[in-house]
């Protein structure tokens, strides 16, 4: 069995993904503010929704002409993967039905990666994350603000290449956890799955299959 780490160690591990994370919440901010949105609705859109794959495909219709709905269904596709990363951690949070549900906000990619690697099989570390979400919501909003207020100054950081910084560092995370064979299964399986739906499906589909076809392979 694992030793449980404290919460300082957790911060400490966390920090670097926590960088990155502020930095893409910086670009969310001044893109949206590019975009005609205003400061508090992309604000309170990193509030509410904490997921920057499908703020950033629902800012990309907008920024396109799309409507709202378009943009709304967009990143509702890219987040069906939390389906299934829902169901991985259910057992790991707890409370009842009303605080799972506002705890199940903290659960994105991230701190579900970090909680799976620090926890046993099948039953993400709790702690790990909790803290890690917590801590990655706070500077996904914080960064999404000063974003939004230094935006004219800060320009567009894709520029900078900044979005390739992000895919990067995520790799880096999940790397350690393909040292099992079954792992590895799960992971092939689920890219393989993603590869061929990419091209005739809309966006968000082949990561929601991706997920399901992992999920399926770990049972």
């Amino acid at each position: 069995m694992r030793a449980t780490r404290s919460v300082r160690e957790i911060l400490i591990t966390v920090a670097p993904l926590a960088l990155a994370v502020f930095v893409f919440a910086l670009s969310f901010g001044v893109l949206a503010i590019a975009a005609g949105i205003p400061g508090w609705a992309a604000v309170l859109m990193s509030a509410l929704v904490f997921a920057g794959s499908a703020q950033f495909a629902a800012l990309g219709v907008i920024t396109a002409g799309g409507s709202v709905l378009t943009a709304v269904l967009a990143g509702g596709l890219l987040n069906l993967r939390y389906i299934a990363t829902g169901i991985a951690v259910a057992r790991s949070l707890p409370g009842g039905r009303l605080v799972r549900a506002l705890l199940g906000q903290l659960v994105v990619d991230e701190s579900y990666a970090m909680a799976a690697g620090a926890g046993e099989p099948g039953r993400p570390d709790r702690r790990t994350l909790l803290v890690t979400g917590a801590s990655l919501y706070s500077v996904w909003v914080v960064g999404t603000l000063i974003g939004t207020l230094l935006g004219p100054v800060l320009g567009n950081p894709t520029r900078l290449g900044l979005d390739a910084a992000f895919p990067a560092l995520f790799t880096a995370l999940l790397w350690p956890m393909l040292s099992a064979r079954h792992a590895v299964r799960c992971a092939i399986g689920g890219a393989l799955v993603a590869l061929v739906l990419a091209p005739f499906t809309p966006p968000g589909v082949p990561l929601a299959g991706a997920a399901l076809v992992g999920l399926w392979l770990a049972r």
